[in-house]
């Protein structure tokens, strides 16, 4: 089947148009809605389907036209000012399409089952479909304001469906919190695109980047002004993607529902910043400045996020900050040029964490099932333990995602990740440092995810902080932040000291015993009579195993012939498309291969060191120590714990110095202003209003309208008149 590009309106239209009926009829019906509940969920899925059809069309098109198009229509059609509205294909355009709608059939499918209870359910298929169509639209967009609105429309969508409990306090705060956070990186955006139009006199993707370095060239620009507006364009990447210092939202996201975060991490909000960089990338890469920015700003994130997940809890925020550290690589990726690797980077890594998000939960779901609803223990990591037993199909899927995250061929993200490592190396030293110890880190905290989750024994969910350090490293420690109030650095210092220490008693009688017992009997301790967690339904399964074969496949397809006569390039112009015949030569394919493979070998050593060490840690057996080494263990943990979970889980302490240098200076002076207001403002127009009231309740018992008191006064006043003029004569 052949569609030309002019059909490529159909992609966000369907979406929108799901979105718009499913929510019409929850509010003009909703008891005829709940009838219908699963054909509303039907329509949406079949609607992004379709969406999914035409990409995969237009993108198989692709390797016969090699064609960049645009269509548009005249939305303010004024002589002096002209707005137009359409939609751009080009190959980016393309490949995002495609990412977006494979991986949101694939997260709508499964939140069939596991929203299936929700009372919501209706509405947050409405939600799911505006969500989607809002990326598809902003990907489509062939103007600078088209593409802004899209984007505001994703920002609200992710405030609809990060705080889709809103009953509950937490997802409600999340929300505001990602929805303020936005804002100031979209406002920066703003800016931007209006300098942009002030100094291009043009909205055109397609053409701006030119003519921008034309100016440019003839010196009509001034070199600090168009850095300053590069700056204020990449401030909504850096909010939208999560990057230092606008990351602090993403980790609250997951109060949201797990196919929500999945989404929202593999395809849509998070990709969103990424995408605008690569769109304007033909003006940033004219700006040295502004790209050592971007590439620091991305190293520092990847690094910070890979740090902040070492010692994480939670299930989902350990892979949220997780999220964060690849967004990271991405960013970096586009500072020292690297264009197509940060964008195959974006594709591999929408896979992988898709699965894991998903897979998450699935287990999220199931845990649910045996002790009830409570984020507090359904998303603990130390109340998990032992599942891949139980869920054979989500604990094998998550390990592949989780072996792709750290690196390990032939699975999607080796190749991407190694790219991006290699070309840091290439462009600066201390750039090369921070991605091969990222690296590691990752290798480290992933597979830490999967030993907590999936193996080991099943543990008893009954717990609070202290039990907590009857498990090993970074197990327990009190956070800075509280259920909405932030408590004192002082004290909360003193209890992390308390906390630690009695982990650190606690973990030496835990090992020794944990090493000693080698009857297979040690689940007895944990288990009292609880029921097992089983495997999630297939409508769950089908997409962790689809999303699955994604993971290890992707990676084989964009690999980079660089080192060959034809190069496949992720960038604007289609050459990208090409094969090379040798592609299809097997044996120089894998030759190709194991030379990657070859070069790769430093941050494939680091990628399995992080594995070594966190399963010497958070292995079943611990087989990779003795008892004779338990000394220099527990010393080892004695000095670096809880300097490492106290980071970790108290956020970086990011979060505490902002609300010391903004949230209190801001309450502080709206207190000021608030006292000015009421007892300045407020006080000076009372006392008018008060002055005017006696004035006029005075004046009204003079009016008593008595002829005999008028004539009275009237007397009284005559006579004072006469006898101040004769005073005045005299």
């Amino acid at each position: 089947m052949k569609l030309s590009n002019e059909y490529a309106w159909i992609i966000p239209s369907c979406p929108l148009i799901a979105s718009g009926c499913t929510g019409l009829l929850a509010f003009f019906f909703p008891k005829a809605t709940k009838g219908f509940r699963r054909l509303c969920a039907l329509l949406n899925i079949f609607s992004l389907a379709v969406s999914m059809f035409v990409s995969f069309v237009l993108f198989q098109g692709q390797f016969v036209n090699y064609l960049t198009q645009q269509y548009l229509w005249a939305w303010i059609p004024k002589t002096t000012f002209c707005v137009e509205i359409g939609f751009l294909v080009d190959p980016l355009t393309l490949i995002m399409s495609l990412l977006v709608t494979t991986v949101g059939v694939l997260v709508m499918i499964y939140s069939d089952s596991y929203m299936c209870h929700d009372r919501g359910y209706v509405r947050f298929y409405a939600y799911l479909s505006l969500f989607t169509a809002s990326m598809l639209g902003s990907v489509f967009s062939p103007n600078l304001i088209q593409l802004y609105v899209f984007r505001e429309l994703v920002g609200m969508c992710s405030y609809l469906l990060v705080g889709f409990w809103f009953a509950r306090s937490s997802a409600a705060n999340a929300c505001q919190k990602a929805f303020v956070t936005n804002r100031i990186g979209d406002f920066g955006l703003l800016l931007g695109v209006l300098g942009i139009y002030w100094t291009t006199g043009s909205f055109e993707i397609s053409e701006l980047c030119d003519r921008f370095a034309e100016l440019g060239k003839v010196g009509f620009v001034n070199p600090i002004f168009a850095n300053i507006i590069a700056l204020l364009l990449l401030l909504g990447p850096v909010a939208k993607s999560a990057q230092f210092p606008l990351h602090i939202w993403l980790p609250d996201a997951m109060e949201g529902p797990t196919p929500i975060s999945a989404l929202i991490h593999a395809a849509t909000m998070v990709a969103a910043g990424i995408f605008l960089i690569a769109r304007i990338f033909g003006l940033i890469s004219i700006l040295p400045p502004i790209m050592v920015a971007i590439s620091w700003v991305g190293g520092m994130t990847a690094l910070l996020g890979a740090t902040l997940a070492l010692a994480q809890k939670d299930l989902k925020k350990g892979l949220a900050y997780s999220t964060m550290s690849q967004l990271g690589y991405m960013v970096s990726a586009l500072g020292i040029g690297a264009y197509r690797s940060a964008l195959f980077h974006l594709v591999t890594h929408a896979y992988s964490k898709a699965l894991l998000f998903l897979g998450a939960g699935s287990v999220i779901h199931s845990i649910e099932k045996v002790v009830g609803y409570s984020p507090d223990k359904s998303q603990n990591m130390f109340s998990m333990g032992g599942l891949r037993k139980y869920m054979p199909i989500t604990g094998t899927t998550f390990l592949i995602g989780t072996l792709s995250l750290c690196g390990i061929p032939p699975l999607a993200c080796f190749w991407s990740k190694d790219e991006i490592i290699s070309e840091s190396w290439l462009c600066s030293f201390p750039l090369g440092l921070v991605a091969s110890s990222t690296a590691g880190l990752t290798a480290f905290y992933m597979f830490r995810i999967y030993l907590l989750t999936f193996e080991g024994n099943f543990r008893p969910i009954e717990m609070d902080c202290a039990n907590f350090s009857n498990f090993p490293l970074f197990s327990c420690s009190m956070s800075l932040w509280g259920s909405a109030e932030l408590k004192s650095s002082v004290n909360q210092i003193s209890r992390n000291v308390a906390s630690v220490e009695y982990g650190i008693s606690k973990m030496k009688s835990f090992l020794s015993s944990h090493l000693g017992d080698s009857d297979g009997n040690s689940q007895t301790r944990y288990v009292r009579n609880l029921p097992k967690p089983k495997e999630s339904s297939s409508t769950m399964t089908f997409p962790l195993i689809t999303l699955a074969a994604f993971t290890l496949l992707i990676g084989l397809i964009g690999i980079d012939f660089s080192n060959s006569e034809e190069t496949i390039n992720f960038d604007s112009s289609p050459e990208w498309l090409i094969i090379p015949s040798h592609f299809f030569g097997v044996n120089k394919y894998f030759e190709y291969l194991i030379k990657i493979l070859a070069n790769s070998s430093g941050s494939l050593g680091l990628s399995l060191l992080g594995i070594f060490i966190s399963f010497s840690i958070y292995g079943q057996t611990n087989i990779f120590y003795e008892k004779k080494d338990l000394t220099r263990f527990n010393k080892l943990v004695t000095k670096l714990g809880f300097l490492i979970q106290s980071w970790s889980l108290n956020r970086g302490y990011i979060d505490y110095y902002y609300d010391i240098c903004f949230a209190r200076s801001m309450t502080s002076l709206s207190k000021s202003v608030s006292r000015f207001d009421r007892y300045i403002i407020d006080g000076f127009v009372n006392a008018t209003g008060t002055s005017n009231f006696f004035g006029g309740e005075g004046i009204r018992y003079g009016e008593n309208g008595r002829v005999s008191y008028y004539l009275f006064v009237l007397l009284f006043g005559s006579i004072l008149l006469v006898i101040l003029i004769i005073h005045k004569l005299l």
